[in-house]
């Protein structure tokens, strides 16, 4: 799978861009705040139809603009698709698939595959739960369409169920009561499938993850990857009805999925509480290269890897096996300059499928063009 081209117009500080890819390595290089990470975003909402940021779409279309157009050719076996975004300011966005309209955004995922990783992944480890949820959430929907559907069910319910809990906290009703009673049927049928979808999605991606980690470091540390539920498999129905009084009290639901979270584990110690600083970013590294691992193994087929100046933050070694494991996978890479190590290990004379952008206030120029 690669993205071939793509097409922004008006996208954040694009007036228009077009660019043809690489199937090999793409490196995007310049100051910051010029438009490196507009690119891969833009990227991000055709794969996902959302941002990877958590912008809304009226902020993602360049200032003074209705709307912004996102336009992406792919290859997969030698099958082409386009995926087309349209965003509007004052309603929601359309998305085409070969020119025809999709009915849910949900639709698209699993027709682009990426990888994103940025700086804030290497602190998946010491920032709060729902940084890990979203992790577990953006994997799993590219590549199992009936846990998505499960979690955006989920999610629409517990915030209906949210709005119903603060109307009976305010004023009692015997309807509402009994719209609270479906709720939490409904609640508890989505919760146990996203609790077995993120079990198993952990389970299988915890001993890939410990496997390269122990490569990483020569053998001397064991990661493991723990789910940590909430609500257990076959107890969340049981505990949605025990604290009814006190969701009652607070307006909110206290129980569910929408607390989960994870352990990071070296030689059986928490590495959020004990481990150093290069543990938790050796350990997150080895958490993304699963990612990898786990997509190709499920889909059978390579992702698309985005780098959103990631090498800066780690030692040569990991920036060293970091670009030796992703050698055969459509890699795009964005900088703030083109150093010694990119160099001497990227730019080699005989890679001539690499390409090199130079970005500048929302213009990009191929580097020899």
């Amino acid at each position: 799978m690669i993205i071939e081209s793509a097409e922004l117009k008006d996208f954040r500080n694009y007036e228009y861009l077009k660019i043809a890819l690489s199937p090999s390595v793409n490196i995007f290089y310049g100051d910051n705040a010029q438009g490196k990470t507009n690119i891969l975003e833009a990227l991000s909402v055709a794969a996902t139809s959302r941002s990877h940021r958590g912008a809304k779409d009226r902020e993602m279309i360049r200032i003074g603009q209705s709307e912004a157009h996102i336009k992406l050719f792919l290859d997969k076996h030698g099958m082409r698709n386009r995926i087309d975004v349209h965003l509007r300011s004052g309603s929601a966005k359309g998305i085409a698939v070969n020119g025809i309209p999709v009915r849910r955004m949900s639709e698209i995922f699993g027709m682009l595959n990426l990888v994103f990783f940025s700086p804030e992944d290497l602190d998946i480890i010491r920032e709060g739960p729902a940084v890990r949820r979203r992790f577990m959430d953006m994997e799993l929907s590219q590549i199992d369409g009936i846990y998505l559907n499960q979690l955006l069910r989920y999610n629409k319910v517990l915030q209906n169920r949210n709005r119903i809990l603060k109307t009976l906290s305010l004023a009692p009703s015997k309807a509402d009561e009994a719209t609270l009673s479906v709720l939490d049927e409904q609640l508890a049928l989505y919760g146990e499938t996203v609790i077995a979808g993120r079990k198993k999605f952990i389970s299988r991606i915890s001993p890939i993850a410990g496997k390269i980690h122990a490569d990483i470091t020569g053998g001397q540390e064991h990661l493991q990857i723990v789910y940590l539920p909430d609500s257990d498999s076959g107890t969340f129905a049981d505990r949605l009805a025990a604290g009814h009084e006190r969701d009652l009290r607070f307006g909110q639901t206290g129980e569910g999925p929408h607390h989960d979270d994870l352990g990071f584990l070296i030689n059986e110690r928490d590495v959020k509480h004990f481990g150093s600083q290069g543990q938790k970013r050796t350990a997150a590294l080895s958490v993304k290269l699963a990612e990898i691992e786990l997509v190709k193994s499920v889909i059978h087929d390579d992702p698309v890897l985005l780098l959103d100046d990631v090498l800066s933050e780690l030692d040569r070694r990991r920036q060293e096996y970091l670009l030796a494991s992703i050698s055969r996978i459509q890699t795009i890479i964005t900088c703030t300059g083109i150093d010694e190590f990119v160099r001497s290990h990227t730019l080699q004379p005989e890679d001539r499928q690499t390409k090199v952008f130079y970005v500048e206030k929302g213009k990009v120029i191929q580097n020899g063009k």
